[in-house]
């Protein structure tokens, strides 16, 4: 236990400097002028098995249920993939789709538990893919930031049929941090995109 504490501190550590050459009042507004790098190309492996593990928590999810919250998850990697290129205009189109998904899901599929929890989150879910979809990419990222802890709450709560990886930029929102989801063991960042694409930690592993 106090080599895993260790080490996240250490990454932790290794994350901020890697991001402290970047000045926040920029951060969110980069467009890729100066791009370093091919935003999305994988780096900063890690391996899996150093990383905390979540499971589903329900198990006994409707397989049409189960569609529909994997498609929604999938527009949100995508939204995620077009920040990390500063590509604001894909980044709209993706959140307008997820929107769309939120409006036809079909909440009588839920459990009386599960529509609990979904309901804590929806409203606020619909409104961050709103924001997105008609603003500017520095308020699309901030709403992005927000998006990210509720998608993050359905992917531990249904799953995803996939792994997905809980990274963190301790950076962002003036250093206070946001989290996103990837699909790659890799920081692929979308706060910064293309100014420092590597910046961030991998957390957790979910399944």
């Amino acid at each position: 236990m106090y080599k895993l504490a260790t080490a996240f501190v250490a990454l932790l550590s290794w994350a901020f400097l890697s991001c402290n050459n970047i000045p926040d009042n920029k951060a969110g507004d980069n467009t890729g002028e100066q791009a370093i790098q091919d935003p999305l190309a994988p780096s900063n492996a890690v391996n899996d098995q150093d990383l905390k593990l979540v499971a589903a928590t329900f198990t006994d999810v409707d397989p049409k249920l189960a569609t529909s919250v994997n498609a929604i998850i999938e527009r949100y990697l995508q939204i995620k993939n077009s920040l990390a290129r500063d590509d604001a205009d894909a980044a709209e189109e993706a959140s307008s789709a997820m929107s769309e998904m939120l409006k036809k899901l079909d909440k009588s599929l839920f459990t009386a538990e599960q529509k609990k929890l979904y309901e804590g989150i929806e409203d606020d879910l619909k409104e961050h893919a709103e924001h997105i979809s008609k603003s500017k990419i520095g308020h699309q990222r901030e709403h992005f930031a927000m998006m990210s802890e509720d998608v993050y709450d359905i992917a531990k709560a249904f799953g995803s049929g996939r792994t997905l990886y809980h990274d963190f930029c301790p950076m962002f929102n003036e250093h206070k941090g946001a989290g996103w989801l990837s699909e790659h063991a890799d920081i692929i960042n979308p706060y910064y995109g293309s100014k420092m694409p590597n910046c961030g930690i991998v957390e957790e592993k979910i399944q």
